[in-house]
């Protein structure tokens, strides 16, 4: 029996389509939207099309998830029963919830994780979520290396962390400015992404200190060079960000980190894939050439030094994309860049200068060294080029770019009449498989082993691929013969794969377990009567209501909760001497009518950000 613990790789998926070639890339777990009640309200998917991947990932012993994480109101909960029994007769593996009526309502045992939306931070919040029968935990994106090895080691259920993409600058399903100013709930799918627009920073009387810069927009995450850390620390299923993502980014990403998990896993005794097959690519996989507004490690390192003035991108909220060079001489729009990397007709770049100003533009033409531009920008000598769409690049991810083969040993051997063919393969499925022969038969004249071989290796569209073959005694047998063994035996193996796959089943609640705190506020989404019922039976005294059911709880509270500090990435910390001057106090944030209050909270290192009427 292997003892090694699994080693998940989860990749998003908009549609089925994407879920697939997620799958096809290398990923172990796959999560998906259903038609509804998933926290991304664009990316929702019919009960076939899940079914379709569900067929497609179990080949492979891949698991799909599906998104049920926003918080639901008391109308829908019929509804949502009867969308999650239609799951699971799809075959989903879990379900990721937010809303803790879910562990109340008539479902079926099917499998629960704990949302990113629960907020998990503390071991003690963990500690209860496992006890309430949740089988994976989602961490919150802001924990450092050694708050996740707290939480490991005081639960036993697999912790679930995002290792790359975008990031949001408030704590998740914490963040309520968008419902109180657009009545768009991040908790139902629906943000409006405040984060991402450009504000002015202003003082108390309205001075400008700074003009539209998009001072909470993050940069994305990038944890590639911190996987086995975050391993050790306790991280069994790595999180790939991007539920709204093309097919190209997923591609691309889901292969990098395919790559470097496998380079981990392959050193190491104690780990395994929890997923079965190989990939193989067309291209070599490159972080930079997809989506990023370049990478931060956030707070997994901690608070570093460096780290204040490393997690914002304040000048654009748009792709940075693969840093090239500089620009050594600009005419027109003729430029040069002093740069080695190949650039081809139709790349887009973009430029930023020495005041962060950002501009972009395709490449028309190719002329030497030279680039003649699409169209004319403000570009100089000096600034800084990137590329943010590699031409080259992605029309090799716009065609088929991967295939995931499994495995598969074959013996070959004759007992009177009958052919058998014996098929193991590496997922622990053996079938053995026999056809009757005309005639007993005779040995050949000349060696048959690398012939029969060569016809049981072509396995034309199926998922195998052979590894191995015995044959076992020389005769002759008809490739046709042989060919219809093969088709059969492949035909048993796949149904007795597909018998044998074993889907968990829920955890029990302990109704005997205490939340961690007494008090609820509107930031802990409670929407409904059988969550708010799941509260108070677990100890919970008081409850206020979230913000989607009465608008009256955003007054006089914070509307985003971030770890992330404003004051810091300027250079401004108050608890830096020399750097807390450098910033009035208070500072607010200006958005056409919009103004905000930015608050820090020194004592927990964190910020807020309130609505000022």
């Amino acid at each position: 029996m292997n003892n090694s613990r699994k080693i998940e790789l989860l990749a998003p998926a908009k549609d089925a389509t994407i879920g697939i070639e997620a799958i096809k890339h290398g990923a172990d777990a796959v999560y998906i939207g259903a038609g509804a009640f998933g926290a991304r309200a664009q990316a929702g998917n019919d009960i076939a099309s899940i079914k379709r991947l569900v067929d497609f990932a179990h080949q492979y012993d891949t698991h799909i998830y599906c998104t049920v994480n926003t918080i639901v109101y008391d109308h829908e909960l019929k509804d949502v029963e009867a969308m999650v029994h239609e799951l699971y007769q799809a075959g989903v593996d879990a379900l990721i919830v937010q809303d803790m009526a879910l562990l109340r309502l008539d479902l079926p045992p099917i499998t629960l994780h704990a949302s990113t939306q629960c907020d998990i931070r503390t071991p003690e919040k963990a500690m209860f979520l496992e006890k309430m029968g949740f089988s994976q935990l989602v961490l919150a994106r802001e924990l450092t290396l050694g708050e996740i090895s707290d939480i490991a080691c005081k639960v036993k259920a697999p912790l679930e962390g995002f290792c790359h993409g975008a990031l949001c600058v408030s704590y998740s399903g914490r963040c309520q400015i968008s419902q109180a100013l657009k009545q768009r709930s991040a908790n139902r799918g629906e943000c409006a992404q405040f984060c991402r627009l450009s504000y002015d920073l202003e003082d108390v009387n309205c001075n400008k200190l700074m003009k539209s810069k998009h001072l909470l927009s993050l940069r994305d995450f990038n944890a590639s060079d911190r996987l086995e850390k975050m391993i050790d620390a306790g991280i069994s299923s790595f999180k790939i960000e991007g539920r709204l993502k093309d097919v190209d980014y997923v591609k691309n990403v889901v292969a990098y980190y395919r790559q470097a998990l496998d380079n981990i896993i392959d050193s190491r005794d104690d780990l395994c894939r929890s997923s079965f097959g190989s990939s193989e690519l067309t291209f070599t996989p490159a972080l930079e050439k997809s989506f990023n507004r370049s990478f931060t490690h956030y707070f997994i390192d901690d608070r570093q030094p460096d780290n204040g003035t490393k997690m914002a991108s304040i000048h654009t909220p748009k792709s940075q994309g693969e840093y090239l060079g500089k620009v050594s001489s600009a005419h027109g729009n003729m430029i040069s860049i002093d740069s080695t990397v190949a650039i081809a007709n139709g790349d887009g770049l973009s430029f930023i200068d020495s005041n962060g100003s950002y501009d972009g533009v395709r490449v028309n033409k190719v002329v030497g060294k030279r680039l003649l531009l699409k169209d004319s920008c403000a570009i100089s000598r000096g600034d800084s080029v990137y590329r943010t769409y590699d031409k080259v690049f992605n029309d090799i991810l716009s065609k088929p770019s991967a295939k995931r083969t499994i495995n598969l040993d074959f013996t070959l051997w004759t007992a009177s009449k009958q052919l058998c063919l014996k098929a193991v393969d590496e997922r622990g499925c053996a079938v053995v498989h026999s056809i009757t022969l005309d005639s007993e038969p005779e040995p050949a004249k000349q060696p048959q082993a690398e012939r029969q071989r060569q016809v049981l290796s072509k396995l034309g569209d199926t998922i195998y691929c052979m590894r191995y073959c015995e044959i076992m005694g020389d005769f002759f047998i008809p490739a046709s013969v042989l060919s219809q063994l093969k088709r059969e035996t492949i035909g048993l193996l796949e149904r007795t794969h597909n018998t044998a796959y074993h889907r968990d089943i829920r955890k029990t609640e302990n109704k005997k377990a205490l939340f961690p705190y007494s008090n609820l506020k509107s930031a802990d989404n409670v929407a409904n009567h059988i969550a708010e019922q799941f509260y108070y039976d677990h100890g919970v005294t008081t409850i206020e209501p979230a913000i989607e059911c009465d608008s009256k709880t955003a007054v006089n509270h914070p509307v985003m909760t971030t770890r992330y500090c404003l004051r810091r990435e300027l250079g401004a910390c108050l608890k830096d001497k020399k750097a807390q001057n450098k910033l009035p106090s208070p500072i607010f944030l200006r958005n056409g009518k919009t103004l905000l209050k930015v608050n820090c909270d020194c004592s927990r290192c964190e910020m807020t950000i309130s609505i000022e009427k």
